[in-house]
């Protein structure tokens, strides 16, 4: 039978192991049922609502969602909004609003992105902005277009712009 040489033992022993793929774990906290916050919340981290908050709520960068027993009363600023449960207040979104079939907003929203499923209840005003690094490009490209078709088809643009 053949056995290995001592040199070879250590290159077998110290050779890694082939590597793994690790998951990185999503950090997200949560407001259970039985939870009740007054005051200002504020963080790097994604946020679950399953209960109650009365407050503001300042995750700039992250993700709030508000569960279906989750109840807020606050003025929320975030990346992304997901309503599935109830919310009195503002919300400001850099991403996108989702309300939910079950979920429900009392007020004001400005947001690039919407979404509201049948069901849902929205009451107040809805601003959607483009993103900022989109508007003056898309305003300069249309602008010269029109220029140009007018320099070149005068009567088909009087006709366009009546």
């Amino acid at each position: 039978m053949l056995q290995p040489s001592d040199n070879q033992k250590s290159q077998l022993s110290s050779s890694p192991n082939p590597p793994r793929a690790v998951s990185v774990p999503v950090d997200q906290a949560t407001i259970g049922r039985s939870l009740v916050i007054k005051g200002e919340i504020s963080g790097a981290e994604s946020l679950y609502v399953d209960g109650k908050i009365e407050g503001t709520v300042n995750l700039g960068d992250s993700r709030v969602t508000i569960g279906r027993n989750g109840s807020v009363t606050a003025n929320i600023t975030a990346r992304e909004v997901v309503i599935l449960g109830k919310v009195h207040g503002n919300i400001q979104t850099s991403d996108r609003l989702d309300i939910r079939g079950e979920g429900a907003l009392t007020g004001d929203v400005i947001t690039q992105r919407i979404s509201v499923e049948d069901g849902a209840i929205l009451k107040g005003s809805v601003q959607v902005r483009a993103a900022a690094d989109h508007k003056p490009q898309a305003k300069s490209a249309s602008a010269e277009s029109a220029k140009a078709a007018a320099a070149e088809h005068p009567k088909a643009a009087a006709v366009a712009g009546a």
